[in-house]
């Protein structure tokens, strides 16, 4: 199989974005979690993506993210700024933002809300693409956008020069064969329990929200394939795959299950902001009992 390239590393974190108690962006936290996810085996970090409560932050406290965690990471890890919203012109604004404030990369999700056919949606990117310098991680994830960016489109997207990746959430194997079948893009797998199927079949890596809590875990999961032991990253994915269910499929965002299990865990996290709720702590206790499993020697 062709090695195909990893414009912003191989195992990335879709990071949540520290608050004080008080609701206030912790930069001071921020800082200490990316730190704490890069030594863990993190080569990537994810910020105001989903799991980083983009909606509900302000276009200066993403920028102020990003210039604290480009502090506290320096050179070690790629940071790709979530930008995407549902307004074009706002979109490339960010672009231009994260540019500004540091960034490696951006992630652009598809416009919700408006469901723009498909056609509108190349455009989109194309334009986003086109207002900064900075390469694009497309973010294909229907289930919360309304719209998928389907593989004829991607496959379009491709040509462009600063559209090189794709973090996906697409649910749809087939589709995502295709097109890393046809182009050069560098897909992450953007949902945990998919980060080993993904990349046995030519990803870059994964955006993950477990690694939050568990850097390592999900790092020796594409370590272990790419030694050639198959067996042993089978065996790792598996091993990981209740803490995955507990975070991503257990009826709450994984917003809110990774900031309750990195709280009990003496780390930076905080509250979630409304309109989310905190997990409660029936929840956070579960949580904590299955990272102690994992986690146990």
């Amino acid at each position: 199989m062709t090695i195909r390239r990893k414009p912003f590393g191989r195992t990335l974190c879709a990071m949540i974005t520290p608050f004080t108690e008080a609701g206030a962006l912790d930069l001071e936290g921020a800082g200490r979690l990316a730190d704490r996810l890069v030594a863990g085996g993190c080569d990537g970090l994810v910020l105001s993506g989903t799991t980083g409560e983009s909606p509900t932050t302000t276009d200066s406290e993403k920028a102020d993210l990003i210039a604290a965690v480009r502090e506290a990471v320096g050179d070690r890890a790629a940071l790709v700024a979530g930008v995407g919203t549902a307004d074009t012109r706002h979109t490339a604004e960010g672009a231009r933002a994260a540019e500004k404030a540091g960034a490696d990369g951006v992630l652009v999700v598809t416009p919700y809300y408006s469901r723009p056919p498909q056609e509108a949606l190349e455009a989109h990117f194309r334009q986003v693409a086109d207002a900064s310098g900075l390469p694009v991680m497309l973010y294909d994830i229907p289930g919360r956008t309304g719209t998928r960016i389907e593989p004829e489109t991607m496959i379009r997207l491709a040509e462009h020069p600063r559209i090189v990746a794709v973090k996906d959430c697409s649910y749809d194997f087939l589709g995502t064969q295709k097109v890393l079948a046809a182009t050069e893009l560098a897909y992450y797998a953007g949902c945990d329990e998919h980060v080993l199927a993904l990349y046995a079949v030519g990803a870059a890596g994964c955006v993950s929200t477990v690694a939050n809590a568990v850097p390592g875990r999900i790092a020796a999961v594409l370590d272990a394939f790419d030694a050639g032991d198959t067996a042993r990253a089978a065996e790792l994915q598996l091993g990981v795959t209740p803490l995955i269910e507990a975070m991503m499929d257990a009826g709450l965002p994984g917003t809110v299950t990774a900031k309750a299990l990195l709280g009990r865990l003496g780390l930076p996290a905080g509250p979630v902001r409304p309109p989310l709720l905190p997990a409660g702590r029936e929840t956070a206790d579960a949580l904590a009992a299955l990272y102690e499993r994992l986690v146990a020697p």
